[in-house]
């Protein structure tokens, strides 16, 4: 009666070593098994980086979102004026921003104006959105303040505006330059609307790295937004920004019962939250066809072992007459199986982590072969594309893959532990 030993003990994984690293003509490790090592180091390696790829563009979404708009956006529910008109300006804008500055997770609230115009410089022209805003509360506003690129000094912002880099492209204009705004909605005469028309000088140039943001947005002095837009003593909206964007609508009750019932509220998920979840439902359709090439890498090393198996049938008999247990073939050839799933996990990790970690440069290389333009920021709405690895990701993928790797080796190996060492033998 064979005796039993304890699981995988040291002459189980000498016996894998030696089999994993025998010739191809001494019935050692097949060119399919080679196949499937490089099979799942290659789908690891695209499964980290599309996790990863993913990861960046909701971070970078996600970022630019909150780092250049506002968290919540506070508007008058509206009122009727004694003209007969229906206005939603705010009159009280300083008592609200107060209000509203008092409630639990906010971090500050402000007043704002904005206004859709046309830019024009030089003979060109631009439809852009006039953002009026404190210099003091500009400061705040961290993806303008601390941009991916700039030119020229916001601490002049008093003096002039501040333009996107996008808007600064299409109109050629650049700091020192002065840009004409021309609103529809200007002075009324007997003979109509006559249009107003302001110039200002363009202070600084920012590119937040959102093409929305960069080819539209133009900040202006919120005093001299009043004066153009016909809003003295007015406000368009309080913006509000949270301490936890993340969890807006923890904070929306707290906002309202400070502010009071005629108030609106408007978050940034309210806005975006749509496009989010799109890409949450295409990150999840993207990992389910990257974990069938798992499998599909991982099913070669069942095809690599019963080819291992088949080679090494007289070696089995002879072990077996020696002995040896079902349960230590078995877990012989499950070693060689697994390993190949172990290694090539390893492998394809550190080669999806490098290409996430140097993505710029290599993106840059294959822009460089493709002739540019490989990356059209107004279709991706973001100007480069991100990589941002994150522990969670990197073990999704190492788990799915060793799980993979461990269950489609038992079935060959236990081929291999019920062989009946006679009919093993018998030819031999």
């Amino acid at each position: 009666m064979a005796q039993k030993t304890a699981p995988f003990a040291p002459f189980e994984w000498m016996i894998a070593w030696r089999y994993l690293r025998a010739k191809r003509s001494e019935g050692g490790v097949s060119v399919m098994t080679w196949i499937s090592l490089v099979g799942i180091t290659l789908a690891v390696a695209a499964l980290i980086i599309t996790l990863a790829v993913r990861s960046g563009f909701r971070y970078e979404f996600v970022d630019t979102i909150l780092g250049a708009n506002s968290h919540v956006s506070i508007y008058n529910s509206g009122r009727v004026t004694e003209a007969g008109t229906f206005a939603q300006v705010i009159t009280d804008y300083e008592d609200l921003a107060q209000k509203a500055a008092t409630a639990p997770g906010v971090v500050r609230a402000a007043p704002l104006i904005k206004g859709q115009v046309m830019a024009v410089n030089a003979g060109r022209n631009a439809g852009v959105e006039v953002w009026g805003i404190r210099p003091d509360d500009l400061m705040d506003v961290r993806r303008v303040v601390d941009p991916e690129d700039y030119a020229g000094d916001i601490n002049r912002f008093e003096a002039g505006i501040a333009i996107g880099a996008g808007v600064a492209r299409t109109l050629n204009a650049t700091v020192g330059d002065r840009v004409k705004l021309i609103s529809p909605d200007g002075v009324k005469t007997a003979f109509g609307t006559s249009p107003r028309q302001a110039a200002y000088e363009i202070v600084y140039v920012f590119q937040v790295g959102r093409y929305d943001i960069d080819r539209t947005r133009v900040y202006m002095p919120f005093a001299a937004a009043q004066e153009y837009f016909n809003r003295e003593g007015q406000a368009d909206e309080v913006e509000v920004i949270l301490e936890d964007p993340e969890n807006v609508a923890d904070a929306e009750l707290g906002i309202l019962e400070a502010v009071g019932e005629n108030a609106l509220l408007w978050t940034w998920r309210d806005s975006s939250g749509a496009f989010l979840q799109a890409l949450e439902m295409e990150d999840n359709v993207m990992f389910i066809i990257l974990s069938v090439l798992v499998l599909i890498a991982s099913m070669n090393i069942v095809s690599g072992l019963i080819m291992l198996v088949k080679n090494k049938g007289r070696d089995i008999g002879i072990l077996r007459t020696m002995g040896l247990s079902e349960g230590s073939v078995l877990r012989v050839f499950f070693i060689c199986g697994a390993s190949v799933g172990v290694i090539g996990t390893i492998a394809g990790i550190v080669l999806g982590c490098l290409f996430a970690i140097y993505i710029d440069p290599i993106f840059d290389a294959v822009n460089f072969v493709m002739g540019g333009g490989v990356w059209d920021p107004s279709v991706r709405m973001i100007s480069r594309l991100p990589a941002r690895l994150e522990v969670g990701d990197v073990m999704s993928a190492v788990s799915l893959s060793l799980f993979l790797s461990f269950v489609v080796t038992i079935f060959p190996a236990r081929r291999a532990a019920r062989m009946n060492p006679v009919e093993a033998l018998r030819y031999e």
